[in-house]
């Protein structure tokens, strides 16, 4: 498979979204895809991963979190 394609297909499914639309259908879809995935230590390193720091949860407190930014494809034209 190309690597592109699941992105691809994930900003085709926020077309024509608002943008608390399009907030709402990443949360849905991380949540299906966390409930597939299901392997709590592996869900853990891709919480870490996406936040930017690989750090012990008790130390996150004094690591800067990443700004969440809106899709391009999800601002009104």
């Amino acid at each position: 498979q190309a690597c592109d394609d699941f992105y691809e297909a994930l900003i085709a499914a926020h077309q024509g979204l608002s943008t608390p639309e399009s907030h709402a259908m990443n949360a849905r879809l991380v949540l299906l895809l966390a409930n597939h995935i299901g392997d709590q230590a592996t869900l853990q390193h891709a919480l870490q991963l996406a936040r930017g720091s690989a750090v012990p949860t008790a130390d996150r407190r004094t690591t800067p979190a990443i700004t969440p930014v809106v899709p391009t494809h999800a601002v009104a034209a």
